[in-house]
């Protein structure tokens, strides 16, 4: 056990902020989780077990049908990410009903851009999970969500599906923002986690080790490579995937100490929902950046300005 001690001044200065709090827990308090985490924790299992029997059921399946496209968009845009940062052109995103996707693109390094659809998704749903033990973090996730939301529709700008799920996700997360002034987004952000980490695992399983599908990443990936076979991917790529989804629980243990009622007091004051009491007034800044979204999106439709 271990206690990191700060003199009084700093003691002074940091008060009883987050920062704080984080630097004076010894390991075992810091991995000990609250009464909010232990709902959170509670909350998160449930979504595990209702997600594991509505996945097998075929026609309750479609509650969650929408969440399975969203996290078939978070893997092709962890591709195409992946590919911009590679020097890759991306050409486009496409969505399928069938829980398909594909992403077209010239350029960048296969090393790197055919792992990044599962890994990418993965570490994308266990950051969901950390955010989602915190009010204030949810409204960080769904800003980010949000700027990939716009990057992912200006590479499937001729895919009507992608265009459909992500402004119904979009719409989901303004409305949940709106209610217990926040409360409800950070228990969707952490449903989304979830979501997106189980599919992942689900679909490594499926796709690279239970049967092996030749246009699997996982395929291609044994192909360049040409030492391993699909399978060996696959279980690595399952362990890393599975490796994410503990580590943004544990994350979220470490990072996230306050109280319901302090996430409550600290969320009513950071990007509060407009018209509480403590809404800041829209002034020329916030219309500004009205103005450079509603741009975007005029860019993306292609209408003439």
């Amino acid at each position: 056990m271990y206690t990191l001690h700060v003199d009084s001044a700093l003691d002074r200065t940091f008060g009883s902020s987050a920062l704080h709090q984080f630097l004076t827990r010894d390991a075992k308090s810091t991995l000990t989780p609250n009464a909010t985490q232990r709902t959170t924790l509670i909350v998160a299992g449930c979504y595990i077990l209702v997600i594991g029997i509505l996945w097998h059921i075929p026609v309750l399946s479609w509650i969650i049908y929408p969440f399975k496209l969203l996290t078939v968009g978070f893997h092709e845009m962890s591709h195409a990410f992946m590919g911009l940062l590679t020097c890759a052109h991306i050409h486009s995103i496409e969505l399928d009903p069938d829980e398909g996707g594909a992403t077209r693109m010239s350029g960048g390094i296969p090393y790197l851009t055919l792992p990044a659809g599962y890994l990418g998704s993965s570490l994308i749903g266990a950051a969901l999970i950390t955010c989602g033990f915190d009010t204030n973090a949810s409204k960080i996730a769904s800003i980010v969500l949000a700027v990939f939301f716009l990057f992912t529709l200006w590479w499937s700008r001729r895919d009507w599906l992608t265009w459909v799920l992500i402004l119904g996700m979009s719409g989901l997360i303004v409305l949940f923002w709106f209610v217990a002034g926040g409360v409800a987004l950070r228990y969707f952000v952490l449903f989304i986690g979830v979501m997106s980490c189980m599919y992942c695992l689900w679909d490594i399983i499926d796709d690279t080790i239970s049967r092996k599908v030749n246009s699997s990443d996982a395929a291609q990936f044994a192909k360049i490579c040409g030492c391993c076979p699909s399978q060996v991917w696959g279980v690595l790529w399952l362990c890393i995937s599975l490796a994410f989804f503990i580590a943004g629980v544990l994350v979220g243990l470490v990072a996230f100490k306050e109280s319901a009622a302090q996430q409550k007091e600290d969320s009513s004051v950071f990007l509060p929902v407009p018209g509480s009491s403590s809404a800041i007034p829209l002034t020329a800044t916030g219309y500004g950046v009205l103005s450079l979204i509603l741009v975007a999106l005029v860019g993306l439709l292609g209408i003439p300005m």
